[in-house]
């Protein structure tokens, strides 16, 4: 069965989503979701920033007092999809113990959302409408694929992620990268684990956009040396809505902002703010959380949080990353946690 058969499944989430697996990095581009290389300068600057989230500089509560309040998700209930090789293109499985691999098969997704094959759980949070965490195994990737309407946001944890679109871009980003597409009205890509010894994986995330039919557009932030201190024992800004302006140095058409902090063992994280009108979706991306209402993430594990309240996140023995996409308040939430 060709690639176009094999893929349709993917196509077949909400009719204006033209579009497969994961999407990824590539060179840079402009237009009206911004884009482009980002320097320590912006990326210090876009700490500062407060687009409905704010870093509260008072004692863990923050100056509402207000205590958080997080409906963990944990690892078990997400759905997790191991397709075969083929239907994107690749050879056979080599077998456990090939150099490099870390699975039986090339790919491993966890599936945080309704997408693809699974129609078991819930089919968004707010404007967040796909979360996959992807495992990929050496010389693997995806074929040329299509998108469509969706802000597509990608966040390389570890590995290279290598992205070639119909838009002329082409690139390759390590870990602490991020990178966006503005798929509107259509576009086609590739991404790909080039490395031959040393698995990928990455957090791909969908944005519904605010409008059909955009221009498409990519842009990138590479995981520098000056990206990784933006985020060290601290919050940093790394996607805003291009409406409201600010210093993230990824832009989206959507009101939805994206924040990483990677914190050192036993060290807790700065307030965040989730104000009234607003929620957030927490995802623990290595290491372990807790927060002082008792709640624990373990890596893969996710939390839905609403506001008005403080997240308030610290490290276990080993350190953790965490990322928090936060939007306008919703009433969507899971229902069998």
């Amino acid at each position: 069965r060709s690639f176009a058969l094999l893929h349709q499944p993917r196509l077949a989430i909400p009719p204006n989503e033209l579009a497969a697996h994961p999407a990824r990095s590539a060179a840079t581009r402009r237009g009206r979701g911004g884009g482009g290389p980002v320097s320590s300068a912006m990326l210090s600057a876009c700490l500062s920033s407060k687009q409905g989230a704010a870093v509260a500089e008072a004692v863990p509560g923050g100056a509402s007092g207000a205590k958080p309040s997080l409906r963990v998700v944990p690892a078990e209930r997400l759905f997790v999809s191991e397709p075969p090789p083929q239907w994107f293109g690749n050879g056979p499985n080599p077998g456990l113990g090939a150099a490099g691999w870390t699975n039986e098969n090339w790919l491993k997704s966890r599936f945080h959302f309704n997408f693809a094959e699974y129609r078991g759980g819930p089919p968004k949070f707010g404007v967040l409408r796909v979360m996959n965490d992807d495992l990929v195994q050496p010389a693997r990737g995806f074929g040329k694929h299509p998108h469509r309407d969706m802000e597509i946001i990608t966040f390389v944890v570890d590995g290279q992620l290598t992205h070639k679109d119909s838009m002329g871009a082409e690139e390759s980003l390590g870990r602490g990268s991020i990178q966006f597409m503005t798929a509107g009205r259509g576009v086609e890509h590739s991404e790909h684990n080039l490395q031959k010894d040393h698995h990928l994986r990455f957090i791909q995330s969908w944005v519904v956009p605010r409008a059909m039919g955009l221009p498409p557009n990519y842009g990138s932030m590479p995981g520098t040396a000056a990206a990784a201190q933006a985020r060290k024992d601290k919050w940093a800004q790394l996607v805003g809505d291009v409406a409201a302006g600010g210093n993230a140095p990824v832009k989206i058409n959507q009101d939805c902002n994206v924040f990483v902090t990677e914190l050192s063992p036993g060290v807790a994280a700065p307030p965040l703010e989730i104000l009234p009108g607003r929620q957030a979706y927490l995802l623990c991306v290595e290491g372990a959380l807790s927060s002082p209402d008792g709640a624990a993430l373990r890596m893969h594990d996710a939390a839905e949080v609403k506001g008005p309240t403080m997240l308030e996140l610290a490290a276990g023995r080993e350190g953790a990353m965490a990322l928090v996409f936060e939007m306008a308040l919703t009433s969507d939430g899971r229902r069998d946690i």
